[in-house]
């Protein structure tokens, strides 16, 4: 009887070990979400910088004249493109 006694005594020391590590592994778990989440964050803010870095790379090239044919008449196909999107959008407005 004493025996047994020691074996679910054992089964229940290690069912509360593994249920500490449970604990453990949900905390951080959950820390690792929220830093995964953070440096997303981070990530797609410096993706927008960097995009409008570029963006006013070309401007500046644009206004120095330096562009060569082919990337001013893409830059000159977005500027359209923007500015009909924001005439649709003062026609959305305006209505």
């Amino acid at each position: 009887m004493e025996e047994l006694e020691l074996q679910v005594k054992r089964i229940h020391d290690k069912l509360q070990q593994v249920l500490r590590q449970r604990e453990t592994l949900l905390k951080e778990n959950s820390r690792l979400k929220e830093e995964l989440l953070q440096l997303q964050q981070s990530e797609s803010h410096r993706t927008e910088q960097v995009e409008q870095l570029r963006q006013q790379v070309e401007i500046l090239k644009a206004k120095k004249g330096e562009m060569p044919l082919a990337e001013k008449a893409v830059l000159e196909k977005r500027l359209n493109q923007y500015i009909r999107e924001i005439d649709r959008c003062i026609a959305l407005l305006g209505e």
